[in-house]
C-alpha cells in the first residue's frame, strides 16, 4: 500500500489499527531514523562541520556532499550517512500534500486534499479527504526548534523540576517512538519539507471530551514518580522505561488519547525526556528509587521494610 502524498510504502490507511507483527516493524523504522540522524551528526562533526542545531542535518539533500565524498574516507562516511537518512526520511515540498507553494501561509489556505482537524502550538492536524487518515505538521519554532521536551532544575519543594521548553528534531523523533512503544496510535513520520516541517501520519480515531480523567486510565508499563522526587509543568508525568533507558513521560490529558476503531483508548501525543543521568547521580534518593524500579514497579520510595521490623 502506498501513501497516496509521498508514494512510499505505508502501513497506516483511515481509522484501521496495525496488527503486532507491523507495529514492531513501525517501532523498528522509528528506530532506525534515530540512529540514522545520530550518525549523521557523528559524521559531519568527523568532517570538521558545526551546526547550530540538527535542524541543518535532518535537511541535508543527498547531493550536498557529493562532490567532496571522493576527498577522503570521512567524507565518503558522511555521504553515505545522508543517504540512509533521506531513504528514511525523504524531503517533500508542501505542494506534494495539496498546499498553495506560492502562498504566504501555505498551511493556513483551502486544502482540497486535507482538511485540517486541529493543531496546536506543536504541529497541526489533517485529514487526508481520500481515507481519513491523520497527517500531523510539526512546525519548526523560532527558526531552528521544534515540538517540545522537558529540560530539568533542582527543584524548590522537590529533589526535580521538569520544565517544557523547545526541543530538536532528535527529541521529536524520540517522542513519536515512545509513542508507539507505549502502543499508542499507529505513527509513522513520513517527511520533512525544505522548511523544516516534520510530516507524521496517524490512524484515526474519536477525540475523547476535554477534561476527561485520565489518571485512571493512562497507558500500560507508565510508573508513578513520588512527588517528592519530582514535579512538572505537565499532566500526570510518569516513569517508563524501555530498553535499559529510563524516560519521563506527561502531558497525558484527555485531548492527547483518542478511542480507535477497535474500542480501545490509544495516545497520540506527550511531552517526554530521557531521565536526567547527573541529577540520579547527584541524588541517593532518586538513584536508589530508580534501582527499586527496575526490579519491581510497584516498589515505593521507602522500599519494603525487613521482617525484623515488622
Amino acid at each position: 500500500m502506498h501513501d497516496d502524498f509521498t508514494g512510499k510504502n505505508t502501513r497506516i490507511k483511515g481509522s484501521s489499527i496495525l496488527g503486532a507483527e507491523e507495529r514492531v516493524a513501525l517501532q523498528y523504522d522509528h528506530e532506525r531514523r534515530l540512529e540514522a540522524l545520530a550518525r549523521v551528526g557523528a559524521a559531519a562533526g568527523e568532517c570538521g562541520i558545526e551546526t547550530d542545531s540538527d535542524r541543518d542535518l535532518i535537511v541535508l539533500e543527498e547531493d550536498e556532499v557529493s562532490l567532496l565524498e571522493a576527498a577522503g574516507p570521512e567524507w565518503a562516511a558522511f555521504g553515505g550517512a545522508i543517504r540512509e537518512l533521506r531513504a528514511l526520511l525523504p524531503i517533500k515540498r508542501l505542494e506534494d500534500f495539496g498546499f498553495l507553494a506560492d502562498a504566504e501561509n501555505p498551511l493556513e489556505e483551502p486544502n482540497a486534499r486535507l482538511r485540517r482537524i486541529g493543531g496546536g502550538v506543536e504541529a497541526w492536524a489533517y485529514a487526508a479527504e481520500s481515507d481519513h487518515s491523520v497527517y500531523k505538521f510539526y512546525l519548526p519554532r523560532e527558526g531552528q526548534r521544534i515540538g517540545s521536551v522537558f529540560g530539568f532544575r533542582p527543584g524548590e519543594e522537590t529533589l526535580l523540576q521538569a520544565d517544557a521548553r523547545l526541543g530538536d528534531y532528535a527529541s521529536l523523533l524520540q517522542k513519536l517512538f515512545l509513542i508507539e512503544a507505549l502502543g499508542g496510535m499507529p505513527t509513522e513520520v513520513i517527511a520533512v519539507t525544505p522548511e523544516g516541517i516534520l510530516v507524521a501520519k496517524q490512524s484515526l480515531g474519536e477525540p475523547l471530551p476535554q477534561g476527561d480523567d485520565m489518571s485512571q486510565r493512562l497507558p500500560e508499563g507508565l510508573i508513578e514518580i513520588p512527588s517528592r522526587l519530582l514535579r512538572a509543568n505537565r499532566d500526570h508525568p510518569r516513569l517508563f522505561l524501555i530498553k535499559d533507558h529510563a524516560w519521563l513521560v506527561a502531558d497525558l490529558h484527555a485531548r492527547n488519547f483518542v478511542r480507535c476503531s477497535d474500542g480501545e483508548l490509544r495516545v497520540i501525543d506527550l511531552v517526554a525526556a530521557r531521565w536526567p543521568d547527573a541529577e540520579t547521580a547527584r541524588n541517593p534518593l532518586i538513584a536508589q528509587w530508580l534501582e527499586a524500579v527496575r526490579r519491581d514497579p510497584s516498589a515505593s520510595l521507602l522500599g519494603k521494610p525487613a521482617d525484623d521490623e515488622l
